[in-house]
């Protein structure tokens, strides 16, 4: 957790000195609403659009998936054929499968669109699940990919980080003309440029868990989808089996979000969670499933 928040200032600052570098050369007073926001949405929109149109090359990249192109066993065969039947009743393209090596239950599944994504289990999942809660999980993932998730979290992500830049520049600008004695005009002293990264800090961690309080709203869709695809008893037997073996999630960040397991935490920490607890959602399931019962 320390090395991601210190890799969060890091960049962070490295976004504050780019855009006041590139304000300075655009001409850009901080003060004025008009350009700060044409350039706080450049770059708050910029980094989630790119990572989004690339997401599949990082993720393979970093987790050394392989892709399927023709099945060398049965296992890959039925995971092929499933993820086909899966992806034309939840009516989008055929997404590209993949396996990657990790001692985890997991799978994960990311892309620029519903018609271009990648769904990827690990080996771990393929040696201790049965075909049942497999194709529950592979139905999780497929649901990621019909809802649309990974494009609504990226453009989430480039609203709040374009909310960030703008607040923390406009809020810093009052403080420092206040300190200063109301200096006005794009001549800032290093003061003003401390007062907005540390808004940026404190900001940003806002910022962080309005996107992972979506992300675990999400997670109730895609768990919902997944009993829809291949059954909700089927789904709730998967939650089951990722709760009796949990371990930690090795999935690199850029996709971790977008796996079927998530981390754990006490206090303040369970605001960045990017799932909720396995039990919340096998108790939403059981509630729908008590529903239906009822409604029959």
């Amino acid at each position: 957790m320390f090395t991601r928040i210190a890799l969060f200032m890091l960049t962070n600052l490295a976004v504050l000195a780019l855009a006041s570098v590139v304000m300075s050369l655009l001409n850009v007073n901080p003060a004025s609403m008009a350009g700060l926001l044409v350039v706080a949405a450049l770059f708050g929109f910029g980094g989630s659009i790119i990572s989004l149109l690339m997401s599949k090359w990082m993720a393979k990249r970093a987790t050394g998936a392989m892709v399927i192109e023709t099945p060398r066993n049965e296992a890959e065969q039925w995971l092929v054929q499933t993820v086909r039947r899966q992806a034309e009743a939840a009516g989008i393209g055929m997404p590209e499968v993949a396996v990657y090596d990790a001692p985890e239950i997991n799978a994960f599944a990311t892309g620029a669109s519903r018609n271009n994504a990648l769904v990827a289990v690990s080996t771990g999942l393929l040696r201790q699940m049965n075909r049942d809660e497999a194709e529950a999980v592979l139905g999780h993932e497929v649901s990621h990919v019909a809802n649309g998730d990974m494009i609504t979290m990226a453009l989430l992500q480039g609203v709040l980080n374009t909310f960030v830049i703008v607040l923390a520049r406009v809020i810093g600008g009052v403080i420092d003309s206040y300190l200063s004695g109301n200096r006005e005009g794009n001549s800032r002293g290093i003061a003003y440029y401390v007062i907005v990264f540390a808004l940026e800090m404190v900001l940003g961690l806002f910022a962080t868990m309005i996107a992972m309080w979506f992300s675990r709203r999400r997670e109730f869709r895609a768990d919902h989808g997944g009993a829809t695809l291949a059954g909700r008893q089927k789904m709730i037997a998967a939650l089951e089996r990722l709760q009796a073996n949990h371990a930690a999630s090795t999935l690199p960040s850029q996709v971790e979000a977008f796996g079927i397991a998530g981390g754990v935490g006490e206090g303040l920490k369970k605001l960045f969670l990017s799932h909720p607890p396995l039990e919340q959602r096998i108790a939403a399931l059981r509630a729908t499933q008590a529903r239906a019962a009822t409604v029959a």
